[in-house]
C-alpha cells in the first residue's frame, strides 16, 4: 500500500551546499522523517567520519532537520549489530539521502546486498531518495566508474547500474551529474568528468533503449513517481541526450515522465558546439567576486559600514560553504579574499576613511579667512606666507574675483 508521496531526486552537485538547501527542505516537508544518510559511496575514505559529521551539521544548521547516519561503508561488515542498525534505519526512514565518493565502490556494496531492494521499495511504498554526485550515478541502467577514468586512466567503459530509476519510472537510463562541470578550464570537463568525445564513445556502447539523463552542478531533478513529472531546481538544468543529441530543460521547467521517454526514443535537436564553461561558474567564487566588488566600491565610497558588511557577509557565506564536502580549492580562494579585505579594512584604520579634505576643510577655511582680511587690510606680506604655508601642507589655491578655491593635491 503506498503511504505518502514517492519522490527520487538526483542533484548533480553541491548535496550539501547552501544552492541545495532549499531543495532538500522542500523535499522534507513533502515527505517527513525520519532522514538518513547512507554512507557506503565514501565509505572506503579515511575521512569518512568527518564527512559523516560534515552532513549532520548541515542538515541540522542549514536544512533545519536532524539526519542520522545509516552506516553500511562495507558489505563485508563484521559487527551484526551495526549492520542490522543500518538496515533497520533505512527500513524506517522517509528520506533517504547519499551523495559523494566513488560509484564503483558503492555499486560494489550495494550489489546483491539488502540495500538496492530497500531503496526499491522506498520508492514504491512512499517516500524520498536523493542521490547527488557519486550516488546519483549509480541510479541508472548503467554507471561511469569516473575515478578510474579521470584519474587512473582506465579505458572508459560502463558498470551495471542499479537501475532503481528504471524500476521506479520505466525510464532506460545512464545518468550524468556533473553534466556541466567546468573545472577542466582549458580541457573539456563536462559530462562528470568524461568530456565530449569519451561520452561519446560510450553512447555507442550502451542499448538502443538507453539514454544519457544529465544533471548539472548545483541542480536538482526532482522526480513525482505518483505525478509522473520532473522538476528542476537550482542553478543549472537537466538534459536528455541520446545518440549524441540532446534537448535541455531549465531551472524551473516542470516536465511529465512520458515526455522525457518520447524524447529518449525520438531524439532532439544536435547539442549546441562544444564551448566550455569556465571555472568562474562555481556558486561560491560568484559570490566571493561579487562580495568582494561590493567591497571595493564601499571603501571608494568610504563607506565603512557596507565594506564591513561585505566582510561579514562573506565569513558567512564561507561557514555555509564549510558544511558541503567541496573538494575543490575554492573555500581557500574564499578566505584569501576575506584575508585581503580585512587588511584592507586594517589600513583604513590607520588613515582614516574620511576624505581628508572633509578633515582638514574647517582648518583650511580658517587660514582662507585669514589671509583674506590680511589682503584687505593690505598686509600682503601675512597674506602671501598664509598662502605659502596652505602649498607646503600640499594644497592648491586658486583666486578668482568670486572667491578662493581650493583642494588637496594627490
Amino acid at each position: 500500500m503506498t503511504v505518502g508521496p514517492r519522490l527520487l531526486a538526483i542533484m548533480g552537485s553541491g548535496e550539501t551546499s547552501p544552492t541545495m538547501t532549499k531543495t532538500h527542505r522542500e523535499l522534507l516537508a513533502r515527505v517527513g522523517s525520519p532522514a538518513v544518510l547512507l554512507d557506503t559511496p565514501f565509505g572506503f575514505q579515511a575521512n569518512a567520519d568527518e564527512l559523516v559529521g560534515k552532513a549532520v551539521e548541515y542538515f541540522r544548521v542549514s536544512v533545519g532537520a536532524s539526519i542520522e547516519l545509516a552506516s553500511w561503508r562495507s558489505s563485508a561488515a563484521a559487527d551484526a549489530v551495526a549492520t542490522e542498525t543500518a538496515l533497520a534505519r533505512l527500513r524506517a526512514a522517509r528520506y533517504v539521502f547519499a551523495g559523494p565518493g566513488s560509484p564503483s565502490y558503492a555499486l560494489r556494496h550495494w550489489t546483491a546486498g539488502p540495500v538496492p531492494a530497500l531503496l526499491a521499495d522506498k520508492l514504491a511504498g512512499g517516500g524520498c531518495v536523493t542521490f547527488a554526485s557519486a550516488a546519483a550515478l549509480t541510479l541508472g541502467v548503467a554507471t561511469v566508474p569516473v575515478y578510474e577514468i579521470y584519474k587512473v586512466g582506465a579505458e572508459p567503459t560502463w558498470l551495471e547500474g542499479l537501475d532503481l530509476l528504471g524500476g521506479a519510472t520505466g525510464l532506460r537510463c545512464a545518468v550524468i551529474p556533473h553534466y556541466d562541470n567546468a573545472e577542466g578550464g582549458t580541457h573539456d570537463t563536462r559530462f562528470c568528468y568524461l568530456g565530449e568525445d569519451r561520452l561519446a564513445a560510450l553512447e555507442e556502447e550502451l542499448p538502443e533503449d538507453v539514454f544519457v539523463l544529465g544533471v548539472d552542478e548545483h541542480t536538482a531533478l526532482v522526480l513525482d513517481l505518483d505525478a509522473r513529472t520532473a522538476t528542476v531546481s537550482g542553478r543549472g538544468g537537466a538534459t536528455v541526450r541520446r545518440a549524441g543529441s540532446s534537448e535541455a530543460f531549465p531551472a524551473g521547467a516542470v516536465v511529465a515522465l512520458d515526455e522525457l521517454g518520447r524524447l529518449a526514443t525520438g531524439g532532439g535537436p544536435p547539442p549546441a558546439a562544444a564551448a566550455y564553461a569556465t571555472a568562474s561558474d562555481s556558486p561560491l567564487l560568484n559570490q566571493v567576486r561579487t562580495l568582494e566588488a561590493g567591497f571595493v566600491e564601499a571603501l571608494g565610497a568610504r563607506d565603512v559600514d557596507a565594506a564591513v558588511a561585505a566582510v561579514l557577509e562573506l565569513d558567512t557565506a564561507l561557514v555555509d560553504w564549510s558544511r558541503d564536502s567541496l573538494q575543490s580549492d575554492h573555500l581557500a580562494q574564499g578566505r584569501s579574499v576575506l584575508r585581503s579585505m580585512v587588511l584592507c579594512l586594517g589600513e583604513v584604520a590607520r588613515t582614516g576613511a574620511r576624505d581628508p579634505a572633509e578633515v582638514v576643510g574647517p582648518f583650511v577655511e580658517a587660514v582662507l579667512d585669514a589671509r583674506t582680511r590680511a589682503r584687505s587690510g593690505g598686509d600682503y606680506a601675512a597674506a602671501d606666507a598664509l598662502r605659502d604655508q596652505l602649498v607646503a601642507a600640499g594644497i592648491e589655491l586658486r583666486d578668482s574675483p568670486e572667491g578662493t578655491d581650493w583642494r588637496l593635491l594627490p
